[in-house]
């Protein structure tokens, strides 16, 4: 082997571990024996991966380094929710959630500094946005939490690309890490416990169906263009019969895997008896569910949120019209770690966090 300058273990995937092993005469099996003690174990000293030759060691000690996202602060809810603030290398920093709840321990990954997207409702979009995660920056998540978790009380069983930022519009890192995410040799875990959530980026959505298994959440919030323009500005470049046809069919016919749609109740908004037969008519003879969010409020908002008895009844009427609907607890809110709360600490590159301080409320830019 030929010593070449140091370069991160976290940023390379798995195919590129491949490549670097061919490059340098070495048989392929080297790259899984890494991958599994990096993600599996959680050993970042080549010197302590005990199956590799001595030589191989030092060489690779002095060609890899392993650089992840740091840890600046760390809060923990009532609920045992915990948000972590993570520190990038040119000053800004993203957060990463973890929810425990009963057998289940699932960590909410962010995958863009900010949200290229603005919905109107969500504190990452009142933020701005500044750039795209790297693969390490995003799989380095995934390690880091698992490595902050104490077992056997936290435990990660499942990842949802549901933090900062839309995933889609950082396509390859994203579907890397996800991959890594569902690698037996690596996180090993299940299809259906790795869940892409999209505001509707329909292009990419094609692709994702044919790149990846990981299980999909819609981002859908209204039943009508009109509203899901004030709301998911994203629906004016990707309406919801064009939306609501890509849906249809991700998954297979017959299969018993079904998209799941989110919908965030706003008060007087969208959670009107009048929305919910939109809804129900919109999702008319889909084999679908339905993942119902009470707005979690945030500074400079315009929305608030609907009480528990029209959440409920809400719920009520989607389930009287044969959908599967399922109401998220609210997680993290007292440490404003819930869902649409994530904002982390970053340089707006869009201008839109200064529309927002100049004009008391979001501004949406079509």
């Amino acid at each position: 082997m030929t010593s070449t300058p140091a370069f991160n273990f976290f940023n390379q995937t798995p195919r590129a571990l491949q490549a670097f092993c061919k490059a340098r005469g070495l048989p392929g099996y080297r790259a899984q024996q890494w991958i599994k003690w990096v993600y599996q174990r959680g050993v970042t000293d080549f010197q302590a991966m005990t199956d590799l030759p001595a030589a191989l060691r030092q060489e690779l000690s002095e060609t890899m380094t392993f650089e992840l996202p740091r840890v600046i602060t760390e809060k923990v809810a009532e609920c045992n929710t915990r948000k972590w603030l993570l520190a990038l290398p040119e000053g800004n920093a993203i957060e990463m959630v973890f929810i425990p709840d009963d057998k289940r321990g699932t960590l909410c990954v962010s995958s863009q500094v900010g949200c290229a997207l603005n919905c109107s409702f969500c504190a990452t979009g009142k933020e701005g946005f500044n750039r795209n995660l790297t693969f390490a920056e995003i799989i380095g998540q995934v390690w880091l939490a698992r490595h902050q978790l104490i077992p056997p009380a936290e435990k990660l069983t499942n990842v949802v690309m549901m933090g900062m930022g839309e995933p889609l519009l950082n396509y390859d890192p994203v579907v890397a890490a996800m991959n890594v995410m569902m690698d037996d040799s690596a996180f090993g875990l299940s299809k259906y416990r790795v869940t892409l959530s999209t505001a509707g980026v329909v292009p990419q959505m094609e692709q994702l169906k044919k790149d990846s298994e990981c299980s999909l959440a819609v981002s859908l919030h209204a039943a009508t263009n009109a509203l899901r323009n004030e709301l998911v500005p994203l629906n004016k470049k990707y309406p919801l019969e064009v939306l609501m046809s890509v849906c249809r069919d991700y998954f297979p016919k017959g299969s018993r895997r079904h998209v799941m749609f989110e919908y965030v109740l706003l008060e007087g908004v969208n959670d009107r008896p009048e929305d919910a037969k939109a809804l129900i008519r919109l999702l008319n003879s889909m084999p679908v569910k339905v993942n119902l969010i009470p707005f979690n409020s945030f500074q400079g908002t315009q929305y608030t949120t609907p009480s528990d008895e029209r959440v409920y009844a809400f719920q009520r009427w989607l389930v009287q019209a044969g959908i599967r609907t399922f109401l998220r607890k609210t997680r993290g809110r007292d440490q404003e770690g819930a869902c649409g709360q994530l904002a982390g600490q970053f340089k707006d590159r869009t201008g839109r966090h200064q529309r927002w301080l100049k004009t008391g409320r979001l501004v949406v830019v079509s």
